[in-house]
């Protein structure tokens, strides 16, 4: 039964993946010594050959019946009135030539038509390979070589499965993307890294010894395709400042970064949500012109403003929380996560209160309160539930935006995070340290989206059944 079942899912999978022109390319180029094998099967064993014999035999049937001559004669009539028209020779030669080739066209049509009718079709080479999808000894003596391909037609049936892989597939596009974009802007940007590390005393054999000993001096293609290899392989080599290893200065960083914006998302989820229910509840309430008032405000306030109000009022007047940042005390990031989380929860509140108000009006909830659903039910199990699919979005989106303005909020507290560091080696140039702190943020913020993303599948029931009506 399990055998039966996995040809099944592989010839479902390739049913789908040949309707879709780069994706039956693609397994094309996946699968090219099991095609190639079976494509030489088709030709010796396929039913073509009879068919071809079938449909010849019918040609000749109808071509000496009175059909054939009634066809003949009509194409010759068409020869010679058009000959006529023009006022041209008729040209016994040039008049059978005429005839047989319609004559061809007509009777292959007619002789397809009949033997469809009977039952007999042309096999493709799809149908035929799909037919061997459903053996198990070709699946099992194909499977090494074909285990590429087999995978590829197991995932295209699965709707989930596929859904996960063509994110991935996207999240890594973007990020090479990334780096194509960031190292160009850096490539051409006018700057000259060498003069400004050397000085403008360096001579020129220094500069070029310079641009030599970091690879400045290669073409565009070659340092792209080290800068794309390195990203992946995590050598990134030395800074031009200091001759730092580049993945080392980013291991120590990045963590800080992450738990500065993991823990401002958090802060800022416990409290946006709860107020944005609470808003959309009592609408039009003293609660919900409060709340939205203050989300207002919280959007509006600076955040290197808001972290120096702090500093000032918590750290200097009120001596409870450390002003700069340390490693190994948790309360001083304290201050760090709360900037960085007021802006961030008030566009969540104010998104949750719009969503859930949207939800409210839906057909569904007026059926659910029609059969005597309570508020609390409905607003809870029902309201909550549909309108986490914008929430998510927009708390996704919000994540990248603190990864990426976190600089700001760390020079404050002097906290040595990914942010900062960027935007120190920004002013030298230091390219490939520039380049692996932007693509290392890229990759954080692509691996959200892509949560945010299965997420959808596995809280909204549509998307799910739209997947695998797709």
């Amino acid at each position: 039964m399990t055998d039966i079942v996995q040809n099944n899912a592989l010839s479902t999978g390739f049913r789908t993946i040949n309707r879709h022109p780069v994706l039956r390319w693609l397994q094309w180029i996946i699968g090219f010594p099991i095609h190639l094998v079976a494509f030489l099967f088709f030709l010796i064993k396929g039913n073509n050959k009879t068919y071809q014999e079938l449909l010849q035999g019918k040609e000749l049937n109808i071509l000496q019946s009175e059909l054939g001559k009634t066809l003949r004669l009509r194409y010759e009539k068409q020869y010679d009135n058009k000959q006529a028209y023009f006022n041209r020779t008729i040209d016994e030669k040039e008049r059978e030539t005429y005839v047989q080739a319609e004559l061809n066209k007509r009777l292959t049509k007619l002789a397809e038509e009949e033997l469809a009718q009977a039952g007999i079709e042309k096999v493709s080479y799809a149908d035929y390979f799909d037919q061997l999808l459903h053996r198990k000894g070709f699946v099992v003596a194909s499977f090494i070589p074909g285990i590429l391909v087999y995978a590829f037609y197991f995932i295209y049936q699965q709707a989930f499965i596929r859904f996960v892989v063509e994110r991935l597939f996207m999240t890594l596009f973007v990020i090479l993307s990334v780096i194509v974009v960031v190292f160009t802007i850096l490539y051409i940007s006018p700057s000259d890294p060498a003069a400004n590390i050397l000085g403008e005393a360096a001579t020129p054999d220094q500069r070029i010894a310079f641009n030599h000993q970091y690879g400045l001096d290669q073409p565009y293609l070659v340092q792209l395709w080290h800068s794309i290899t390195g990203i992946f392989t995590f050598d990134l080599g030395n800074s031009f400042v200091g001759n730092e290893a580049i993945i080392t200065s980013i291991s120590n960083r990045l963590p800080v970064t992450l738990t500065l914006a993991i823990g401002s998302l958090l802060l800022a989820v416990a409290i946006a949500v709860p107020v944005g229910m609470i808003s959309a509840a009592k609408m039009n309430s003293i609660w919900d012109y409060s709340f939205m008032f203050l989300a207002l405000i919280g959007l509006s306030i600076p955040s290197f403003w808001q972290g120096l109000i702090l500093i000032l009022t918590f750290a200097i007047q009120l001596d409870w929380l450390p002003s700069t940042y340390s490693p190994h005390d948790a309360m001083s990031l304290i201050m760090p996560i709360v900037v960085l989380g007021t802006g961030l929860a008030a566009t969540i509140a104010r998104m949750t209160r719009s969503s859930i108000l949207e939800v409210m009006h839906d057909d569904y909830m007026v059926t659910a309160k029609a059969k005597g659903l309570n508020g609390r039910e409905m607003f809870i199990q029902h309201a909550l539930r549909n309108a986490w699919i914008p929430i998510l979005t927009v708390i996704g989106l919000q994540f990248g935006v603190m990864l990426g303005g976190a600089a700001v909020t760390e020079k404050v507290f002097n906290i040595s995070g990914l942010g900062s560091y960027i935007v120190d080696k920004q002013f030298i140039p230091d390219t490939p340290a520039i380049l692996a702190g932007v693509v290392y943020i890229a990759i954080v913020i692509s691996i959200v989206n892509l949560i945010v993303d299965l997420l959808y599948a596995l809280l909204n029931p549509r998307i799910r059944s739209q997947m695998k009506s797709n």
